[in-house]
């Protein structure tokens, strides 16, 4: 029996969904290479040239000899033999025609030969009187006019302007040509219409500049990063050009003050040795003429007389014993030899060596963090120097900044490297570092750098597969971050199984903020769903997939409704009410849990539209199915207010009873044939809740109510039995098409 109510008792206007954000796609196209000319528009310079002539594509081309006697004929202009010799010859024929002004007939130009349009703008001229010269494309072009039979006169298409309309473009000489003058050379080649080549080539020309812009950026960039290391070395080399300087004239000055102290010194030495050898020298003298003296005393005695010499003898002989005992001193006091005289230039060589003593580098500048330069256990930290110091290795250290227990701190790490980077791995996912390096020569360490914060990416999300939701426009993704630590957003990638992407991504949502995405897909389609997490580091590893059919709606049974009386299975699709499971008393009340009610929800896509599912029923157990919005009282029976629309079965002594509830009340409706699987379509389109018998594509009845908001199934076991839901299925032609 079908059945539909129509006093729906009034509800509250309708409102949009809140808690709910919808995110629009971003497609990952393949950016392939613009092609300048795309292949469907290719045309060969036969094809362009009937097309333009009006003639059929399959038609065999004409031989230039046919269409001169053609010309020749019209016009009555003689022999043929007559062009024949001003064509081979070069020149073009001059043809006498009836010009008159042409006269705009719907596509076409009205050519009349008749005495009327003599009063035109431009006048004419009779049969014979000297026309302006037209060469053979002209006549060629009004030779392949179209005739009308009524006057006798040619109809040609409407000529545009001869330099942009009558222009194709050569593909393989890529040089625009006349499309009424393909010769032979152009005959074979492949032709585009010359708009479609401005097109393609200005496309070309856009792509190029982007592309120039972005070179020219980096140029620039590149240019200020050399004027800033001219001027560093500039002034790194000026110090060092002062450093030598001032150095040189310490040694100088201290080489200068040893020459005067060494000068000084040998002075004094050479005066007190030729002083004591000048005293020795005047006292040998001395000595050698008393000894002559004697010698000469000695030699007079001899020759006296032997009284005189006896007197004096003796006498002499007193004052030579007295010269012989006296002591004479004939080793030289001063030796002649010089003095090995060593300088010492220990102090020097210590200048010497400051001056080719390498200084200590400067303090290190750590670059700020990259995007995209983590991963969840690994960072890549980079840095620079603003001097031309040598260094020989770098200090890298580092610690995690997470809250210490009081009084201990955070452990630090260092690594000793020799470039300006390092990756670091080992380290905690959605993790804070404070990082700090210094340099090292062979003079000393340098200042440490001042402590930047690098991060690591987070870990990847967990997606919970028991509360997706789906229909055949969209799908409501959630997840659990899966970190500690809050993260920036999330992405979402999917990939649809019959068109896979070289990249593995067809489509993406990015910048989610929350744990849940609401994202548009196409219907009937089976999609593979991945979740990033973003931060600062970087987006972290995909997670677990996930697939997601876009074929009718897609549902589980929402635990945190479940009455405690029911049994919710691992699919979260099958809902059972046993016999041991009940208790002695009812449950608290609730505000999200059903207590009274022995029944629970399921959670819906909250997408407007049509929604269609089947529940599978036992004929013996009392259940009741529909919808419900998700504040209806817990504590009341299904169908008993306003909030919610049911048909519930009860059995009894064999007979079954059913009956379609809002705000407890039924229409009189018999059901002869008792369903074993339910259907049931939410239009929220035509504000209507219908149900039917599956099994045999028989419509029950109807309900007529608005919906200020999103409904959710709803399903309840008055005794114990079981209800079995199938949902993702395909909507039956008797449902659809009601």
């Amino acid at each position: 029996m079908d059945g539909e109510a129509a006093g729906a008792p009034e509800l509250r206007p309708a409102r949009a969904p809140q808690d709910f954000h919808f995110y629009p796609m971003d497609l990952y196209d393949p950016e392939d290479r613009l092609h300048l000319f795309p292949e469907e528009h290719l045309q060969t310079g036969r094809e362009v040239q009937a097309e333009m002539t009006g003639e059929p594509k399959g038609a065999a081309p004409r031989d230039l000899e046919e269409d001169v006697e053609e010309l020749v004929h019209l016009y009555a202009l003689g022999d043929g033999s007559e062009w024949d010799a001003e064509l081979v010859d070069g020149s073009s024929p001059h043809l006498e025609v009836w010009e008159q002004r042409p006269r705009m007939a719907g596509a076409h130009r009205d050519w009349s030969l008749g005495a009327e349009a003599e009063a035109g703008d431009r006048g004419c001229a009779g049969w014979g009187a000297p026309a302006p010269s037209r060469d053979l494309r002209e006549a060629y072009r009004y030779s392949h006019g179209r005739a009308s039979e009524e006057y006798e006169c040619y109809v040609i298409p409407e000529e545009e302007d001869e330099d942009e309309a009558a222009l194709v473009f050569c593909v393989t000489c890529k040089a625009p040509v006349r499309a009424l003058e393909v010769s032979d050379e152009h005959r074979e080649h492949e032709v585009t219409p010359l708009s479609k080549a401005l097109e393609s080539a200005k496309d070309e020309i856009h792509k190029n500049m982007f592309k120039l812009e972005k070179q020219i950026i980096e140029m620039e960039n590149f240019a200020n990063h050399l004027e800033e290391v001219f001027i560093t070395v500039e002034e790194n080399f000026g110090r060092q050009e002062q450093n030598f300087e001032s150095h040189y004239n310490e040694i100088l000055e201290t080489l200068a003050q040893k020459y005067e102290e060494k000068i000084q010194a040998l002075g004094e030495k050479k005066k007190a040795k030729l002083e004591t050898l000048y005293g020795q020298l005047v006292s040998c003298g001395e000595n050698l003429d008393t000894c002559k003296e004697l010698m000469e005393n000695i030699e007079e005695m001899c020759h006296e007389e032997k009284v005189d010499f006896i007197k004096d003898a003796v006498a002499m002989a007193d004052r030579l014993g007295k010269f012989l005992n006296t002591e004479t001193d004939v080793e030289i006091s001063a030796q002649p030899d010089f003095e090995d005289q060593t300088l010492d230039f220990s102090d020097v060589e210590q200048l010497m060596g400051s001056i080719n003593t390498i200084p200590a580098p400067s303090a290190p500048v750590i670059n700020p963090q990259t995007p995209n330069s983590a991963t969840g256990s690994s960072v890549r930290v980079c840095w620079s120097l603003y001097s031309d110091d040598t260094v020989e290795s770098y200090q890298l250290s580092y610690r995690p900044m997470q809250d210490s227990l009081p009084g201990k701190d955070p452990e630090e790490f260092t690594m000793t490297v020799k470039e300006t980077y390092c990756s670091v791995t080992n380290l905690m996912p959605n993790t804070q570092y404070e990082f700090w390096v210094t340099a090292q020569n062979r003079t000393g360490p340098s200042p440490a750098s001042e402590c930047v914060v690098y991060m690591t990416a987070p870990s990847p999300p967990i997606i919970k597969s028991k509360e997706i939701q789906s229909c055949e426009e969209a799908a409501l993704i959630c997840w659990e971050s899966g970190n500690l630590n809050p993260v920036d957003s999330y992405t979402v990638e999917l990939t649809q199984a019959e068109t896979p992407e070289p990249s593995g991504v067809t489509e993406s949502v990015v910048g989610i903020p929350t744990c849940e995405s609401l994202v548009q897909l196409h219907p009937r389609q089976s999609y593979t769903v991945y979740v990033r997490a973003l931060n600062m580091g970087g987006p972290s590893a995909r997670s677990d997939p996930v697939t997601i059919y876009t074929t009718g709606s897609c549902f589980h049974l929402n635990e945190h409704t479940c009455h405690p009386w029911l049994t919710i299975s691992e699919d979260g699709l099958t809902v059972v009410r046993s016999e041991r499971k009940t208790l002695a008393k009812e449950p608290l009340p609730s505000n999200t849990r059903f207590t009274r009610c022995v029944a629970v929800m399921g959670n819906l896509i909250p997408i407007r539209g049509r929604h269609y599912w089947e529940v599978e029923v036992d004929e013996r157990v009392d259940y009741t199915v529909g919808v419900a919005f998700e504040d209806v009282p817990k504590q009341d029976d299904l169908g008993a207010n306003c909030l919610s629309w049911c048909m519930r079965h009860r059995f009894a002594s064999s007979r079954h009873k059913y009956e379609f509830l809002h705000n407890k009340m039924t229409p009189d409706i018999r059901i002869t044939v008792s369903p074993r699987k339910i259907g049931i379509l939410l239009d929220y389109e035509n504000s209507k809740l219908s149900f039917f018998n599956a099994d045999i594509s028989q419509h029950l009845y109807t309900f007529s109510c608005q919906f200020y908001c999103f409904v959710h199934p709803c399903f309840s076991l008055e005794k114990p039995g079981c209800l079995k839901i199938h949902n993702g299925i395909a909507m039956p032609k008797h449902v659809a098409f009601y």
